[in-house]
Formats: C-alpha cells, sequence, structure tokens
C-alpha cells in the first residue's frame, strides 16, 4: 500500500453527507439519551456502508466521510493535550447564513499523543485493500493557529503564550506527534486541509489587513512557516497533499477571489505533494495562479460543486480540464468536487443520491479525458 499515493485523477476531497440515523445518535448522544457505546455503533455502521458506496463507484481512496466529527476541523484541535471545547457567542459569518458556535481554547501547554483520530483512522484502514487506499483528512497547523485567534479566543490565547514562536512551536510539535503516530498506524496518505489560504484570497480581508497595520506580507510567511515546520518533520514516506477552500456550510461560502494573492508562496513553496484547489465558481477566479505551482506537485481542479444538486456539462469540465493544461502539464493534473459533501455535519442542501451522481459525473469525465 506504501506505493499508492493521492491524488488519483478523479478524486474528492473527503466529507460526506451524514446518514438520518446518525445525525439522529449524535443528538441522541449530546441529550444525554444515547450511550458513547450505542453512538459508536451506529458510527461504525455507517462508515462501513460507506466505504463500501465509495469502492462501488470505483473510489482508489476511502474515507470515514468524517462521520465522527460534528466539524471538519474543530474536532481534531479538540483532541490535543491542552485545548478544550468552547461555544462562542456567534459563529462564522458566512454568505447569508451564520455557522454553529463551536471553537476552541487553550486550557494549558499544547501537545499531542494518543489523538482520538488515532482510533478513528485504524478502523478505515481495515477496508484497504490492493490498489484501493484511505485517507485521513485533518485541518492544517495554519488553521488551528487561526483558530486560536478567533474573536476573543487571542485574549486567552496570549495568556498562554505571550511569545508567539513558543505556540508556534508547540502547535509544530503537536502536529509532528500526530503524524508519527498515525504513520506508526500504517497511514501512508494525509490532506491538510486549510482556509486560510482562502481566507487570504480575499480583497475584503486584505483590506481588513492593512487597516489594521497588519503585513499581508508577513503573515503568510507565518502561515507558511508553521505548515513546512511540521511538513519538514514528517515520515519521508508519508504522503501529504492539501485542500484549500473559501468555506463550505450548509452550501454557503465565507470569502471570496482568485489565488493570484497567495499563488507565489502557496504553490510555489509548500512542502505537499499536490494541491486540491476550488474551481467551482466565478469567486476562485481563473486558472493564471497556476503558472506558479512547482513542477513536482499535482494539482485536483475542484470543478465540480458540492453546494448545488446540479449536474455541471461533461463537455463544459473537459473544456476547462483542457484550459488548465496552459498552465500545467495534463500528467500533473486531476479532477475532484471543489469541497466535502458535508464540512459540518449540518451538510450541504443535496441528498445523498445527488452526491453520488456527483462522483459519477467526476469519474467519470476523468476517464473520458485521462483514459
Amino acid at each position: 500500500m506504501a506505493t499508492v499515493h493521492t491524488p488519483f485523477r478523479y478524486d474528492y476531497v473527503g466529507s460526506f453527507l451524514r446518514p438520518e440515523n446518525l445525525k439522529a445518535a449524535r443528538a441522541g448522544f449530546e441529550a444525554g439519551t444515547v450511550t458513547q457505546e450505542a453512538l459508536t455503533t451506529v458510527e461504525n455502521e455507517a462508515i462501513t456502508r460507506l466505504v463500501s458506496q465509495e469502492k462501488a463507484v470505483g473510489y482508489q481512496v476511502i474515507t470515514d466521510g468524517e462521520f465522527r466529527r460534528s466539524y471538519w476541523h474543530l474536532d481534531f484541535m479538540w483532541g490535543f493535550h491542552g485545548v478544550e471545547h468552547i461555544e462562542l457567542e456567534h459563529g462564522y459569518q458566512f454568505h447569508g447564513e451564520e455557522t454553529t458556535h463551536g471553537s476552541i481554547a487553550i486550557t494549558g501547554h499544547i501537545s499531542g499523543g494518543n489523538h482520538p483520530f488515532l482510533e478513528h483512522y485504524k478502523f478505515v484502514k481495515a477496508f484497504e485493500e490492493p490498489g484501493v487506499i484511505a485517507k485521513q483528512t485533518i485541518p492544517a497547523p495554519a488553521q488551528m493557529y487561526a483558530e486560536l485567534f478567533r474573536g476573543e479566543n487571542g485574549k486567552t490565547t496570549r495568556s498562554f503564550y505571550p511569545d508567539d514562536d513558543a505556540l508556534l512551536a508547540d502547535i509544530a510539535a503537536a502536529y509532528v506527534t500526530f503524524l508519527r503516530e498515525l504513520y506508526a498506524a500504517g497511514c501512508r496518505n494525509v490532506q491538510f486541509d486549510d482556509c486560510t489560504w482562502g481566507m487570504f484570497c480575499d480583497p475584503w480581508y486584505q483590506d481588513f489587513l492593512a487597516k489594521s497595520g497588519e503585513s499581508f506580507e508577513a503573515m503568510e510567511e507565518r502561515y507558511l512557516a508553521l505548515n513546512n515546520q511540521v511538513l519538514d518533520a514528517k515520515p519521508e514516506d508519508l504522503n501529504v497533499t492539501t485542500h484549500v477552500c473559501r468555506g463550505n456550510y450548509h452550501s454557503t461560502w465565507a470569502s471570496q477571489g482568485g489565488y493570484e494573492a497567495v499563488a507565489p508562496v502557496l504553490f510555489s513553496r509548500e512542502h505537499v505533494s499536490a494541491f486540491y484547489l476550488e474551481f467551482d465558481d466565478e469567486r476562485s477566479g481563473g486558472f493564471e495562479p497556476l503558472r506558479f505551482v512547482a513542477p513536482d506537485k499535482k494539482v485536483v481542479l475542484g470543478l465540480v460543486t458540492t453546494k448545488r444538486p446540479q449536474l455541471e456539462d461533461p463537455a463544459a469540465l473537459r473544456s476547462r480540464i483542457s484550459e488548465a493544461t496552459r498552465y500545467v502539464p495534463l500528467e500533473r493534473l486531476c479532477l475532484s468536487p471543489q469541497c466535502g459533501f458535508a464540512s459540518c455535519e449540518i451538510g450541504n442542501k443535496l441528498t445523498e443520491e445527488e452526491q453520488w451522481a456527483k462522483l459519477r459525473l467526476v469519474r467519470d469525465v476523468a476517464l473520458s479525458v485521462w483514459g
């Protein structure tokens, strides 16, 4: 299995719509009417069914759909020592909708070790077979750093970590510990999900930084350095890719803007093997920034949206792939949806059958292009 690495010609980001019985079990667990054991049983059954469906559609990568999580990012962060689950007075403000209010706060020295996601991964790995590998998705280190300064979180963070270098070092060390333990469990494919770069793409955010006296360039370098510190310390044959998103919550979005503002730093200098990039509508801009992608890296074109059930025109998708080859050779391109189908357990506004229709479309178009 160690020689089989993501991304594949047809691929996906990782999260899937939660079945209704799983949503009910999680709600019951929160209400105290369902035990942890009963919830785990429902999760296991739902994940087993999901993996079977992933394989049936012909994908070479399997995930647990993030079925054991309420959020794509926070549940992972809560698994570190020195971090607790908190509820803020408000959520993230997406376009026309506010998210739920979960976040993180520091309670002491941040460290890794015996993270609950290790057992989550082992459950999925058991379904691997020749040519089919399990991928573990986690938020990027920079995403955790950003969450620690969300709203009023910064005051708590600075009370424990007045020195930024110490904070960055501890986040990096916690991630490295997790990756090494994950590697020991047999994992060879990890995906860093990272909305920070999507945020940096937004002209509004760039203007906000300028008015706040923050240096956009210095912030880019700080986030890049943190991610690379972790990537440079991982086991050599652990394959790590990254997914860049502009927000995906109940079919809404948080930021907009093309990749030009971040491309010279992100595409040229982040030490990942591939970029899963959002390109499903005009908010993501054109393909021109792909000219900065380093020659040893692949690009997964997220041309099929998970935010709407309508299927894209196959001919139009093939045309867009051809357009992207002006900047990245076809042999280094792949195809996927632009994001997951349920970055948070609320999920996007489409049905499970519409979800699988999207994935069949991705598969069929990829096969028509690459064979």
